[in-house]
C-alpha cells in the first residue's frame, strides 16, 4: 500500500515522525499495522492535489516500517517511521484509495572507488563549513554527517536536510548511481554556500549601519550634553525652537490664536528633523512670527504734505488729486481707517499705479503691489491648505509678511481682468478681503487663523468697469483717471519723462534739448494714445541713440531735437496725418468713442449702390452696434421726406455702412446718432461741415439717450482738433467734471432728440 506525500520525498535510512490528519491516510496506517506494518511513501507530482491517484504519483518512493503510532487529541495521529530502501513501481494493482502497487527494489551502482571516496570527503567537508555558519544545523545533524559510513546514505541524508526544491530532492531519490547522486548533492551544497555568503554579506552591512547609527547617536548625545554645559543651543532644531518660542512669547496674539500657535510649537518640538512635516511646520511658524500681529500705529494724516506729494509726483489730474485729498480728510476726521477701498479706473499708461504709490507716500505707509490680471486660482488670494506639498499663504498674508506693517497700502492691479476656472473664483475670494464687515477676521487657508486686515488701505486699478464683478465694484469708491491731451503730455514730458529717461540712458543734464514743436510731433506721430507709455518709449529710443553717438565720439555737444530731425532718431511716423478722419464726401460723419485705452474718434462712412433695396454693415461691429445701425436706418427712412428725400431712394438703392479699422472689434450704442447723420448725409447728398463730432444713443422714436465716458471722449475730441461736439442733454451735468483746460476751445451742443441734431447739421 502507498501513502502519498505532498510536501517532500522521504529518503531511506531515516527515523522520523509523520503527523497525519486525513481520514484516508489514517485508515491506510491502520490497515498497514494490521498486516506487516510496512508502507510505501511516494511523493505526488503536484503539491496541491487533494485526493491523489496512482497517476498523480512519482514512480520511485521509499519503503518505511511503522515503529509507533500515537493518537492526537484533535483526531489525527503521529506515526514514527523508519525508512528502509528505495523501490520502483512496477505495476499498479489499485489506482485509487487504498493505492496498491507491485514494486521492485533496484540496487545502487557505483558505490565504491576513489572518486566516490573523494566525493564523500568533499561532502563531509562542505557540510562542516555550512553547519558552522548556520545556526539551524543541530549538533545531532553534524554527528550524523560524520558517522554515516555509506556514501549513498550520506548523500540521501544531506539532500534531506538542505533547503532544496521538492522536485530536485525527488531527482536525488530516483538516482541509483551513487556517484552521480553525490555530484547532484555537491551542487546543492555549493548553491547553499553561495546563499549563505550573500546572507552574511547583507547581515554584515546591516550590522555596520546599526553600529554606525548607534555610534552617531551616542556622539550626538554627548555633544548635546557638552553644549548644554556650555550654554550653547544643543542642535539646529533646539535653536529653531528656542527662536520660535521667544518670538511667540513676545507676540501680542489673541487668546484663541495663541493657543493654536503654542500647540503647533509643541508639535514642532516633538518632531524629528527627518520627519516629512518638520520643514512644513517650521515654515508655518516662521510665517506666523513674521506677521504684524500688534495694533497699528495711529495715523497722522497731513493734508498739506499729501497735497505736496501728489503735486510733486503728477502733473494735472486735478480732480483726481482733489478726490484723494477729500478721501484722506474723511479718514482724518473719522479716525478710523477701516472700510477704505479706492478703485482707480482709466486707460493704460495714465499713472494709476503711480497714483497708488503716491497715496502711500502721502500717508507715510508701506506700499505693496500685486496683480490679479489673469488669475484663475482662488488659492492665490486665500492661500493653499497645509496638506498640500509646497503650500504657501495667499498674496494678502505674503504682502503683510513683506511690509511688516498692519496698516500698509495694498495696490491690487488689473482687477478687471480676473478669470474663473475649475480652481475657483478669485473675485469671490477678494470679496472677503475687501469687505469691511468681514475682513477684520480674514482666514487664510494656509494660516488657518483669524487675522485682521481691515486696517489695510486697498487701492485697486482697472482699465474698464464693465468686467469688474458687481459685488466687488459695490465695495469700492471709483475714481476715474482720464487720458491726457497734447499740452498735458508736453508738460509731463518736460517735468518728469525727459529727466527720468536721460538718467536711464546715462546722459548728463543738458545733453538733449527739445523744442515744443518737436515734442508735439512725437506725440502726434509716434505716441497717439491716452497714456504716456509710448511717449516715454520714444524718448528712451532718442536718448539711446544719442548715448551711442557720445560713446563712439561722433558727437559730444548738446543735441537739439526739432520736428525736422525727429525722424532721424525715431524713423518714419507711426501715425500719419489722418485725412481719412476728415469729412470729405456726403455720407461721412465723425463720432466720439470710448475704449479701454481712452477716448477715440470714430469715422463712419456710408455709400449707396443702385439695385435691390438692402442695408449692409461692415467693420466688425458688435451686436449692440448692429442694432444701433438698424435703428438709425429705420429712423432716417421715417424722416427722409422732411429733407426732400424720395421714398424710392431707399427702395432702389442698397445702402452700405462701414466703420474703418475693420480688424478692430467695435461695440456699444453711443454711435447711434453718428450713424443716423451719416445715412441722412448720404441720402441728401449734402456733406456735413468739418470739425464737428458727436456721441449719443438713438432710440427708434428719435430720442437721444445718455452715454458714458464723456470726459475721455472730450479728450479725444481735443486731441483730434474737433471744435464742436454734439452730446445728449442728459450728459450736460457731466461737463462739470471735465477740467476747464480740456473743454477750452470746444463748443458743446446738448440735444434731447434727433430732430435737433439734424436741424443743427441740415436744413429741412
Amino acid at each position: 500500500m502507498v501513502l502519498p506525500f505532498r510536501s517532500r520525498p522521504v529518503f531511506p535510512g531515516i527515523f522520523t515522525p509523520i503527523m497525519l490528519t486525513d481520514n484516508q491516510d489514517i485508515e491506510l496506517v491502520e490497515q498497514s499495522l494490521q498486516s506487516d506494518g510496512f508502507l510505501g511513501l511516494v511523493m505526488t507530482k503536484e503539491e496541491d492535489i487533494d485526493y491523489p491517484g496512482a497517476d498523480d504519483l512519482h514512480e520511485v518512493g521509499t519503503v518505511a516500517k511503522i515503529a509507533k503510532k500515537v493518537n492526537l487529541p484533535d483526531g489525527g495521529i503521529n506515526v514514527f517511521i523508519s525508512t528502509v530502501k528505495r523501490f520502483h513501481v512496477k505495476k499498479v494493482l489499485n489506482p485509487q484509495h487504498p493505492i496498491v502497487v507491485a514494486v521492485e527494489y533496484p540496487e545502487e551502482t557505483n558505490t565504491e572507488g576513489d572518486e566516490v571516496k573523494a566525493l564523500t570527503r568533499s561532502l563531509i567537508g562542505e557540510m562542516k563549513q555550512i553547519s558552522e555558519n548556520n545556526p539551524l544545523f543541530s549538533e545531532e545533524m553534524r554527528l550524523n554527517v560524520v558517522n554515516i559510513d555509506q556514501p549513498g546514505r550520506l548523500a540521501d541524508f544531506i539532500a534531506s536536510i538542505l533547503n532544496v526544491e521538492r522536485t530536485e530532492q525527488q531527482q536525488v531519490l530516483e538516482e541509483m548511481d551513487v556517484h552521480k547522486r553525490m555530484e547532484h548533492v555537491l551542487v546543492f551544497i555549493k548553491k547553499e554556500q553561495e546563499l549563505l555568503r550573500i546572507q552574511q554579506r547583507i547581515q554584515k552591512q546591516i550590522n555596520e549601519k546599526i553600529e554606525k547609527s548607534q555610534r552617531e547617536y551616542f556622539l550626538k548625545e554627548q555633544l548635546k550634553a557638552i553644549k548644554e554645559e556650555l550654554g550653547m543651543p544643543a542642535d539646529s532644531k533646539s535653536s529653531e525652537y528656542k527662536r520660535f518660542k521667544e518670538a511667540v512669547d513676545n507676540l501680542p496674539l489673541p487668546g484663541d490664536v495663541r493657543e493654536q500657535v503654542e500647540q503647533e510649537l509643541e508639535k514642532f518640538n516633538l518632531m524629528e528633523p527627518q520627519a516629512a512635516e518638520f520643514a512644513m511646520t517650521r515654515n508655518y511658524l516662521d510665517t506666523i512670527i513674521n506677521l504684524p500681529w500688534g495694533e497699528p500705529e495711529a495715523e497722522e494724516i497731513d493734508l498739506k504734505h499729501a497735497q505736496q506729494v501728489l503735486e510733486a509726483d503728477h502733473y494735472g489730474l486735478e480732480d483726481v488729486k482733489e478726490r484723494i485729498l477729500e478721501f484722506l480728510a474723511v479718514r482724518k476726521l473719522r479716525k478710523d481707517s477701516k472700510g477704505s477701498i479706492i478703485c482707480l479706473v482709466g486707460p493704460p499708461g495714465v499713472g494709476k499705479t503711480s497714483v497708488g504709490r503716491s497715496i502711500a507716500r502721502a500717508l507715510n505707509k508701506e506700499f505693496f503691489r500685486f496683480s490679479v490680471g489673469g488669475m484663475r486660482d482662488e488659492a492665490e488670494i486665500k492661500g493653499h491648505r497645509r496638506t498640500y506639498v509646497g503650500a504657501m499663504p495667499g498674496k494678502i498674508i505674503q504682502g503683510l509678511k513683506v511690509v511688516k506693517s498692519k496698516a500698509p497700502v495694498f495696490m491690487i492691479d488689473e482687477i478687471d481682468k480676473l478669470a474663473v476656472s475649475f480652481q475657483g473664483d478669485p473675485s469671490s475670494a477678494l470679496l472677503e478681503v475687501l469687505d469691511p464687515e468681514q475682513n477684520w477676521s480674514f482666514r487664510d487657508n494656509y494660516l488657518d487663523l483669524p487675522f485682521d486686515v481691515s486696517n489695510i488701505l486697498f487701492v485697486t486699478t482697472a482699465n474698464t468697469m464693465d468686467t469688474i464683478p458687481a459685488p466687488l465694484l459695490d465695495r469700492m469708491e471709483v475714481i476715474r483717471i482720464p487720458g491726457y491731451i497734447d499740452e498735458e503730455k508736453i508738460q509731463i514730458a518736460r517735468k518728469y519723462l525727459i529727466p527720468r529717461s536721460m538718467k536711464r540712458a546715462g546722459l548728463p543734464r543738458g545733453a538733449v534739448k527739445y523744442t515744443k514743436t518737436a515734442l508735439l510731433s512725437i506725440v502726434n506721430g509716434y505716441a497717439r494714445e491716452a497714456g504716456l507709455r509710448e511717449f516715454e518709449k520714444s524718448l528712451d529710443k532718442i536718448h539711446r541713440k544719442i548715448a551711442k553717438l557720445r560713446v563712439s565720439g561722433e558727437r559730444q555737444e548738446q543735441v537739439k531735437i526739432t520736428p525736422e530731425n525727429v525722424t532721424v532718431y525715431l524713423g518714419q511716423p507711426v501715425f500719419r496725418e489722418e485725412r481719412a478722419k476728415e469729412v470729405t464726401h456726403p455720407g461721412m460723419a465723425v463720432g466720439l468713442a470710448w475704449t479701454p485705452h481712452g477716448g477715440d474718434t470714430l469715422l463712419i462712412e456710408a455709400v449707396s449702390n443702385p439695385g435691390k433695396e438692402g442695408f449692409k454693415l461692415t467693420g466688425k461691429l458688435g451686436e449692440v452696434m448692429q442694432e444701433s445701425a438698424n435703428i438709425a436706418y429705420s429712423y432716417i427712412r421715417f424722416v427722409a421726406g422732411q429733407y426732400n428725400v424720395s421714398p424710392k431712394y431707399f427702395e432702389s438703392n442698397q445702402i452700405h455702412l462701414h466703420i474703418p479699422a475693420g480688424a478692430i472689434p467695435k461695440d456699444g450704442p453711443s454711435a447711434g446718432i453718428t450713424m443716423a447723420v451719416a445715412l441722412l448725409s448720404l441720402a441728401t447728398g449734402r456733406k456735413i461741415r468739418k470739425g464737428i463730432g458727436m456721441t449719443g444713443e438713438l432710440s427708434l422714436t428719435g430720442h437721444v439717450l445718455p452715454v458714458g465716458g464723456l470726459k475721455e471722449k472730450t479728450v479725444a475730441a481735443r486731441r483730434n482738433k474737433i471744435k464742436e461736439v454734439v452730446i445728449p442733454k442728459a450728459n450736460e451735468p457731466d461737463l462739470q467734471e471735465i477740467p476747464e483746460h480740456v473743454k477750452r476751445g470746444i463748443r458743446f451742443h446738448p440735444v434731447e432728440d434727433m430732430d435737433e441734431v439734424l436741424q443743427l447739421l441740415f436744413k429741412k
